[in-house]
């Protein structure tokens, strides 16, 4: 019986490559995904790109696609991943580019667009739902960017594309486009593609299914995360797939890792709101058939909703930080004494949500939890706040550095910094108002 074996070569932006190479040269694969779009990526990207229009996708494009061509073009592997980000053209040309380079000539490189959706937001905000509140002023936006499905993908793959980029695609999509493609599954069939959607989205982390953001020593131990392997999935034309990584590769893969990574970012198991079904992950099946070895059945879905997710990305001014330290037996009353004279200090100035935390003591949990922790002999004071401009904000580490010489005794290690906020919340299109574009380029 027919089974597609797809393996995870990132799960985020700046993800380590030689797991992805491992992938490549050992994992027995017919795909190779890159996700590495979080919610702020793209908008990010997209500040980019106006500084510069021929950036605008991942950073990391140019040194992972080097590292993993050549295998993948030797052993006929398809290559997709979102990492064109805010300029998917760019990073097809950028692709092309490095095949030539590397000698790899007939490579078939698609870049997909019409994600983003800002100047239609820009001229009919009527058209947008906005149901996490009004959006914030548009001169303030960066970025807005719809969450599109599987049907670029298919269109792409059948085109005969090597290596497919794109932007804003749903994380499972992803996945889910190359099984569609390789069995012939409709559009319809919510079944199927509620399934599948649990296949991308079990992948769409890499590493978090393998161990990684899992281990708790004496707890949950895993071993070799310092060499973690990425997970594969041999999936079956029903949908089921067995789960495993390379042989001899870092981490640990059970039924207790996948069911951590399945609830991941889930609000709802039974409605996994996607832009190609609404899958229902309540009824899978997770069980343990061998070392490292998971089966992954029962999941299901139904009809696709009526809109799409868009992510607007704006900026929302700045945050100024900075931070010092003190070591010996009164640190903690001298850490305190400092923050005393910073809120005296930084009252003269407009920064709002300013916040101090003791680190090592309550930075993470909060004074009230942590209330009954012991004095530490050593401790970091941590200030932040929150400012309309950049010389506002940079008031905070100019006052933390001044404790040198102006506070308590025996202040080391400051240091501070300033950034620009980028934020981002969510509104709803329609899906017909998105039309999106295929464009093949060769090497």
């Amino acid at each position: 019986m027919k089974t597609v074996r797809i393996g995870a070569g990132a799960g985020y932006s700046g993800d380590r490559i030689d797991p992805a190479v491992e992938l490549a040269e050992n994992g027995d694969i017919s795909y190779l995904v890159f996700e590495c779009l979080a919610e702020r990526t793209i908008a990010i990207a997209q500040k980019a790109r106006l500084v510069d229009p021929s950036a605008g996708y991942d950073p990391l494009l140019e040194e992972r696609m080097s590292a993993v061509l050549p295998a993948c073009a030797r052993k006929g592997i398809g290559i997709i991943s979102n990492m064109g980000a805010a300029n998917p053209e760019a990073a097809a040309a950028k692709t092309r580019d490095i095949a030539r380079r590397l000698g790899l000539s007939g490579l078939r490189i698609a870049a997909i667009t019409g994600d983003d959706v800002l100047d239609g937001l820009r001229r009919g905000q009527k058209m947008f739902e906005t149901p996490e509140g009004p959006l914030p002023p548009p001169d303030t936006w960066l970025s807005a960017n719809a969450y599109l499905g599987v049907a670029p993908l298919l269109e792409a793959l059948a085109s005969k594309a090597d290596i497919i980029l794109t932007g804003r695609v749903a994380d499972p999509a992803l996945f889910l486009a190359p099984l569609m493609h390789e069995f012939g599954w409709s559009l319809d069939n919510w079944e199927l593609l509620g399934q599948g959607t649990v296949v991308g989205h079990l992948l769409e982390c890499a590493g978090q299914l393998t161990g990684g953001y899992f281990a708790d020593p004496g707890y949950k131990d895993v071993p070799d995360l310092d060499r973690l392997g990425f997970p594969i999935a041999e999936v079956s034309a029903d949908g089921s797939a067995i789960f495993s990584k390379v042989v001899g590769s870092g981490g640990l893969l059970n039924r207790a890792t996948c069911t951590e990574q399945l609830l991941y970012e889930i609000q709802d198991p039974s409605a996994y709101y996607t832009p190609d079904v609404v899958a229902d992950f309540s009824g899978v099946s997770i069980r343990e058939v061998g070392p490292n070895r998971v089966s992954v059945s029962g999941g299901t879905g139904r009809m696709r909703p009526a809109t799409l997710k868009v992510s607007v990305g704006y900026r929302d001014g700045f945050i100024g930080e900075g931070q010092i330290s003190y070591a010996g037996p009164t640190a903690f009353a001298r850490a305190e004494l400092a923050r005393d004279i910073l809120a005296r200090r930084l009252a003269h100035h407009l920064i709002t949500e300013l916040r101090f935390d003791f680190i090592g003591l309550n930075s993470i949990h909060g004074s009230q939890l942590s209330s009954n922790a012991p004095i530490p002999y050593e401790i970091r004071l941590r200030a932040a706040g929150r400012a309309n401009s950049l010389a506002t904000a940079s008031w905070i580490p100019r006052e933390m550095e001044a404790l040198y010489t102006n506070g308590p005794a025996g202040g080391g290690g400051a240091a501070g910094s300033t950034r620009e906020v980028i934020s981002i919340t969510s509104a709803l299109i329609p899906r017909e108002a998105v039309t999106h574009h295929v464009q093949i380029m060769e090497s």
